[in-house]
Parts: structure tokens; C-alpha cells; sequence
């Protein structure tokens, strides 16, 4: 058999090249402050367009290198998580309101919070602790009932992939991939525009961090989708995508990850249970952000101050952990991998996100001005 058709070589070559994807993100979220809560909370409470842009920006390049690859056939777009033709729309809601509000409490989705740990931050490494756990039981654990029998029973069944290309293509009877493509344009255009109009208060930071970032997402989808891609498995004689746990093409995400991660640690000996491409991804930005941080000197050891805010970081972990899984990615993987897909579930799970997020940060302002009047008012006496 060639050497680029040897499944256990091409499955070297994922799970490695996803380490190296991996110290890549770990890097440029360290040194950019990339982060896709921070998106959100710095508009809705200072109105800053910058790590908002960054974001856009990292969908919109991301948008462009998957439509590439689709275009060029070097990736099936139809075989991953975005383009089911399942849609559990009450998992993606539900499960982007709870990720949302968790990401608020705990300080950082899973992504930033791999980066944080890698400078040092024990919270954030806790809070990861926490979505691992989290993750497992609702995978397959004692919270999977409530996922699979109760949020994923209420959904729909499409005649097709329900990414925006796919879905407008049959309502109008319009080709896909040129709507695929006028979609992909229109919004890169447009965040392009917004990004140039606003870069007198965005940083070039913001810009390298959304563009590179936008760019790991296309890579990773080449390194699962493609290279590690046989058409027939020697063994099964099926088309096979090789060193992703899913068995499908995959690119950043890191809830499911984080579970499969604590699988590996805790069943070592077992061997049905390796490493796969997300695994080796989460370890590259905690590794990548460590590295970065002792170059840049942002090591530094933090940890909680008070039992309130281990237990409201704990509880952003658990929200998470369920969230992340159940509306089938986190902010990462359906705020940038999803969303560059053109996913309308992702679409949807954003919006639940967006709002918990509302709903959380809505929480913590009142709760601060009411200290600050508690603060203000003269002692009686």
C-alpha cells in the first residue's frame, strides 16, 4: 500500500498536525486576546469594536478558505456536524443560552480558557476541569438523557445540508454553491467595510488574531478532511476520515474535546482509547499559550480570592460542559468553525450564546451597582 494511503500514518499526521494547529491557536490567542466571549462582553458593556472585529474577521477568512476547499473538492462539507441534515433546534438554543451565561461566569469559553491557563491562571484551568467532567456526562453520562431524550427529541429532518447555501438553494431553486458563494462574499465584504471603518480603534492585533485564526479553521479542515482522507478504509472497504473522534471531517471546537481528552487520561491503559485530532488541539493551545506567555513575560500564577467566585466559576464550567455539547459546539466551534460553514444551526446556537451571555452580563452590572449604592449609602446611627 503507498505510504499516503497507510491509515496509521495518515492518523499520525491528523492527530500530530492537530498538536501543531494547536500551539498555532494557543499562540496567536495568547499574544492577540483573541476570544469570542470577550467579543461579546466588551461591546455590550464598553461598546469596543475591537476583539468584536477580530471575531468577524477570523469568521469571514474562515468563511472563504472552507468555501475554497469545498470549490477546489479537496473537503466534503456535507460529512461534517454543520451540514447534518438533523436539526435539533431546541439543543442549539437551549444549549447556546446555558454555554452563553456559563462563558460569562467562569470568565472565558474552553479556547480562552486553555489560553489562560497556559499563563498561569489556575481558575481557568478549574474551569476546564469542570467542562471536562461536565462534557463526558452529557455525552454519555448521566446528564445524556436529558439531551438526547428530551432537547434533541424536539428538531427537524431537512431534505438536504442545512447550511444557508444549502437550505435558500432549495426554498429558490437556486445552485448551492453559487449561493454558497454570494453568502461568503457579501459577508466578508461587509466585515472588511465595518473592520476599515472602525480601525482607527481597533488594534493590529485585532486584525492578525480574527485573520489568522480565520486561516487555522481552513487548515485544520484540510488536515481532517483531506489528508486524512482514503476513500476506502483497507479494513472496511468505506470512505474514512482518519484521527478525529467523530470519524468526520473537524476543525476547532473544544467542549466534546476536553471530555474525550479526560477519557484518554483516566483510561490510558485501555487501548481502544488514543488521542485524537481535537485532544492533540486543546494540548497545542494550552501548550502554545504557555510558551507564548513565557516569551511575552505574561506568566503569572492567579488563583481564586474567594469561595464566591470558585463557585461561580465552577457553575460557568458545568453550564458549559452541558451547553457546549448540546447545542453541538462551543463558542468557538459554532462562533467561528460553524459559522464559517454557513451552518444555520450554528447561526441559531450563536444567538442562544449571544443572549446568555446578555442575560449574565445584565446580571453582574446590576449586581455591581448595587454594591456600589450599598457602598454609598451612610452607615445608620
Amino acid at each position: 500500500m503507498p505510504a499516503e494511503l497507510d491509515p496509521r500514518a495518515l492518523t499520525q499526521i491528523v492527530v500530530w498536525g492537530g498538536l501543531a494547529l494547536g500551539l498555532a491557536l494557543g499562540a496567536v490567542g495568547q499574544a492577540t486576546r483573541f476570544c469570542v466571549r470577550g467579543a461579546i462582553a466588551d461591546w455590550i458593556v464598553f461598546r469596543g469594536p475591537g476583539r468584536l472585529v477580530s471575531w468577524l474577521l477570523a469568521i469571514a477568512v474562515g468563511a472563504i478558505a472552507v468555501q475554497a476547499l469545498v470549490s477546489a473538492g479537496l473537503f466534503d462539507a456535507g460529512r461534517t456536524i454543520y451540514w447534518g441534515e438533523r436539526f435539533p433546534w431546541l439543543s442549539y438554543l437551549v444549549g447556546g443560552l446555558l454555554f452563553g451565561y456559563g462563558m460569562i461566569l467562569a470568565g472565558g469559553c474552553p479556547q480562552r480558557c486553555l489560553v489562560k491557563a497556559g499563563q498561569g491562571n489556575l481558575k481557568a484551568a478549574a474551569v476546564l476541569v469542570v467542562v471536562a467532567i461536565v462534557s463526558l456526562m452529557t455525552l454519555r453520562g448521566a446528564l445524556a438523557p436529558v439531551r438526547t431524550g428530551v432537547l434533541d427529541a424536539v428538531g427537524a429532518t431537512l431534505a438536504g445540508p442545512q447550511d444557508l447555501g444549502g437550505v435558500l438553494g432549495r426554498a429558490f431553486s437556486v445552485a448551492p454553491d453559487v449561493l454558497r458563494w454570494a453568502i461568503t462574499s457579501a459577508l466578508a465584504a461587509a466585515v472588511f467595510v465595518l473592520a476599515w471603518r472602525v480601525r482607527s480603534r481597533i488594534d493590529t492585533s485585532h486584525w492578525v488574531g480574527g485573520i489568522l485564526v480565520g486561516l487555522l479553521v481552513g487548515a485544520a479542515f484540510f488536515l481532517t478532511g483531506s489528508i486524512g482522507f482514503i476513500p476506502e478504509h483497507p479494513e472496511t472497504l468505506e470512505a474514512a476520515w482518519l484521527g478525529t473522534q467523530s470519524r468526520r471531517p473537524e476543525a476547532l471546537s473544544f467542549s466534546a474535546p476536553l471530555g474525550h481528552a479526560l477519557d484518554l487520561l483516566t483510561l490510558w491503559s485501555d487501548k481502544a482509547t488514543v488521542a485524537t485530532f481535537g485532544v492533540t488541539l486543546s494540548l497545542g493551545v494550552l501548550l502554545g499559550a504557555f510558551a507564548t506567555a513565557r516569551v511575552r513575560r505574561d506568566f503569572k500564577l492567579e488563583s481564586f480570592r474567594t469561595p464566591r467566585e470558585l463557585g461561580e466559576h465552577a457553575a460557568g464550567g458545568v453550564l458549559m460542559g452541558f451547553g457546549g455539547i448540546t447545542a453541538l459546539g462551543c463558542s468557538i466551534g459554532n462562533g467561528v468553525t460553524g459559522l464559517a460553514m454557513l451552518s444555520t444551526g450554528a447561526l441559531l446556537a450563536v444567538v442562544g450564546i449571544s443572549a446568555g451571555a446578555w442575560l449574565a452580563l445584565a446580571r453582574q452590572v446590576r449586581a455591581s451597582e448595587a454594591a456600589s449604592a450599598s457602598m454609598a449609602t451612610p452607615a445608620n446611627v
